[in-house]
């Protein structure tokens, strides 16, 4: 089973019916989205791809905290034991890790030999930040190919989940963390409680809790629908995740927001009572929810509401330009199409999606097995409109694809309006 499982009927999944954070049962639907295939499960044949499982999307409010997220939660072990991404392929992230660790190792010192743990490694990009500031460093990444990998270049890597019977472990052969990080997988865990409870009892008495996931207040100023899939249990906003840390015995101390993945925050905490003192950035932050309704469902709605619009008017625009035999491709097999092609009706659109990644081409979309073709095959067949299926990368993939738009080609991007960009500029639909 790989990131490309030609058999996605293997997983399992359940539903949830108590906040994330707090329990209660008090939940609300928010924002209906379309059933979709499990992201980034590509095919290795087209045949049956109509007959692929398909799950709920939909996100749910907490109306006791305010906390956003799935109900519906899809086996990690099918998830995650064979996930094939690296970090060291985005030069961006890896830069950012390092922008990142210059600035923990700056403001916060420890002393003795300190300890960094990372939950979700990967292959260890983060950890090698810390590593070459002096730092001792271990990584735990259920994702047993890319552990391997990374232990076998450096950086010690337990392919595991976080458990108590791994923290123990780590705990009596290594001793206390001074810092553990949790990179984006912090969204990814249906058992956040015990997996912060877990993180709490890594920490040394004078140690810091980082954290960076997708920032809801972003996702619904940008409109970034392709942040929506079934990896992203959570969608978090400061308020109720301050309530729940304190809850497990750690209090946030400082949280930062940043451009990566379209929009995050970074947030520390410590144990109650540790010694770093809370920086304003916090308390900032909070009050700025509370004036701008983000814990409030009527605000996800609105949200829905222009997602609705923009849909209707880029499918207005490919119907029209289809019954003049107008071409439509993706570009990027990222996890953000799954979701995109589902909730923008673009399963009959797309002709076919052009990937830069050899792994993925040659692979097929579930449901509508259109096929992911190498990148030269844009210029070959030149499509007339080309729709941005990997959002993160909008910016980067038009500055090198000039060519293609020179050449008479458009690209559509969605979001946070949907948008024409040619050769002399860009319109809105």
């Amino acid at each position: 089973m790989t990131n490309s499982d030609s058999h996605p009927s293997l997983a399992t999944a359940r539903q949830r019916q108590t906040c994330r954070l707090c329990h209660s049962r008090d939940l609300e639907l928010v924002l209906p989205l379309s059933p979709t295939p499990v992201a980034e499960k590509y095919l290795d044949h087209p045949a049956n791809a109509d007959q692929v499982p398909v799950y709920p999307l939909d996100l749910f409010m907490c109306r006791r905290c305010g906390h956003v997220q799935l109900l519906h939660i899809i086996d990690p072990e099918f998830l995650y034991r064979d996930f094939n991404y690296r970090s060291a392929g985005t030069p961006a992230l890896v830069r950012h890790f390092d922008e990142t660790a210059e600035m923990l190792a700056s403001h916060y010192h420890f002393s003795g030999s300190p300890l960094v743990v990372d939950i979700g490694s990967n292959d260890g990009s983060l950890l090698r930040c810390f590593q070459s500031r002096g730092f001792r460093v271990l990584g735990v990444d259920p994702a047993r190919e890319i552990a391997a990998e990374a232990s076998a270049a450096g950086i010690l890597t337990l392919p595991e989940f976080l458990t108590p019977c791994v923290v123990e472990q780590i705990s009596k052969e290594h001793g206390p963390a001074s810092i553990v990080c949790a990179f984006n997988v912090f969204a990814h865990t249906d058992d956040l409680e015990g997996m912060t409870a877990c993180i709490r009892d890594l920490l040394a008495p004078d140690g810091i809790f980082v954290f960076e996931c997708s920032y809801l207040g972003d996702i619904l100023e940008k409109m970034l629908l392709g942040t929506i899939f079934h990896e992203h249990l959570s969608h978090h906003s400061l308020t109720p995740l301050a309530s729940f840390l304190l809850r497990l015995g750690l209090e946030l101390v400082d949280v930062r927001r940043n451009a990566i993945q379209g929009g995050s925050i970074i947030g520390i905490a410590k144990k109650i009572g540790g010694a770093h003192h809370e920086f304003p950035a916090v308390r900032e932050m909070l009050t700025q929810e509370k004036l701008a309704g983000l814990a409030t469902p009527d605000t996800v709605r609105r949200f829905g509401h222009s997602l609705a619009s923009a849909a209707a008017r880029l499918s207005a625009f490919t119907q029209q330009q289809q019954s003049n035999n107008r071409r439509f491709w993706g570009f990027g097999a990222a996890r953000s199409g799954t979701t995109l092609i589902a909730q923008l009706g673009l399963g009959k659109i797309i002709e076919r999606i052009v990937d830069d990644n050899p792994a993925k081409q040659g692979k097929f979309t579930p449901l509508h097995a259109i096929p992911v073709v190498p990148t030269p095959l844009l210029y070959k067949e030149m499509p007339d409109f080309t729709l941005i299926l990997a959002w993160i990368h909008s910016d980067t993939i038009i500055a090198a694809h000039k060519a293609y738009l020179q050449a008479g080609g458009k690209f559509i991007t969605c979001f946070p309006e949907p948008k024409i960009i040619g050769n002399d500029g860009a319109i809105l639909l």
